[in-house]
């Protein structure tokens, strides 16, 4: 597994004054994506609606909206 690319605008083009602990979306070599955020499982997984699942080995994070619009433009189609 490897990360091939960043998918959006860096930390440091979003306004992060040292671009070090910052949301991030990394597209994997095997078409996954990887997803640098705040961890919010105990908090988040009783939110959960009826229809969705986390698995024991998954983990659920918070990242900004604004991370997650600035790499809009960068999310393949398929």
């Amino acid at each position: 597994m490897k990360i091939i690319r960043r998918v959006g605008a860096s930390p440091h083009e979003r306004g992060s004054m040292t671009g070090d602990t910052c949301p991030d979306i990394f597209e994997l070599n095997d078409g996954r994506f990887a997803v640098i955020g705040i961890e919010a499982t105990e908090a988040l997984d009783p939110e959960l609606p009826a229809d969705a699942a986390r698995g024991e080995n998954e983990r659920i994070v918070v990242i900004t909206r604004e991370t997650l619009v600035r790499a809009k433009a960068d999310i393949p189609a398929e």
